[in-house]
């Protein structure tokens, strides 16, 4: 039971750092079609009027949130090398720093996971009712551009949080399963000393 929970938790650590870094490289290819497809539609950020496809400012629009989630990844890998750097995936006992840094982890996930999803949501809608794929499509036949009406990016952001949110949920469980063991762990020594005594 006790050498089970030690394999468990090695590997839910590192599950959790493949997560951040999923993140990371997700915030990194999110632009790739929007960039594509739009940054040559629409010659002026400052002059919406000269828009060549209505709606190729989500581009624009974009850039903050990609920039923010960027840093979302990246702090989601640096908290899971503080679980490793606590020696949570081989600790026999749990600490204080241990309980902080996978707490630290979860928040970050957790509340950067709702945020994101809730902006892609809300990206994904301009996306679909304010460009004019018509027109785009028309000027990427003549410009030979790319073209596509995919929301992948978009949707593919809910697996990589479901990812996230999953590597939350084992180390929740990771902790409960610790605490479990420790205390019979305890218990056992306990009834060791009380035997010895007696005898």
């Amino acid at each position: 039971m006790y050498k089970l929970q030690m394999k468990f938790q090695k590997i839910v650590c590192f599950i959790a750092l493949a997560s951040g870094a999923l993140v990371f490289i997700y915030s990194l290819g999110l632009m790739t079609d929007l960039y594509d497809s739009l940054y040559f539609m629409m010659p002026e950020v400052s002059e919406p009027e000269l828009d060549k496809v209505a709606g190729a400012r989500i581009y624009y629009d974009m850039q903050d949130f990609n920039k923010a989630l960027t840093k979302a990844g990246i702090i989601l890998i640096l908290l899971a090398l503080f679980i490793l750097i606590m020696n949570s995936h081989v600790r026999r006992r749990y600490y204080i720093g241990n309980y902080i840094a996978i707490g630290a982890f979860c928040v970050a996930g957790i509340g950067s996971g709702i945020w994101t999803l809730q902006n892609l949501a809300l990206y994904k809608e301009q996306y679909l009712t304010t460009v004019d794929f018509e027109t785009l499509k028309m000027r990427a036949e003549i410009m030979e551009s790319y073209y596509t009406e995919s929301t992948f990016w978009f949707d593919i952001g809910k697996f990589v949080y479901a990812i996230v949110f999953i590597a939350i949920a084992l180390l929740i469980c990771n902790i409960i399963w610790k605490i479990k063991v420790t205390n019979e762990e305890k218990k056992l020594i306990s009834q060791g000393k009380g035997a010895v005594s007696n005898g």
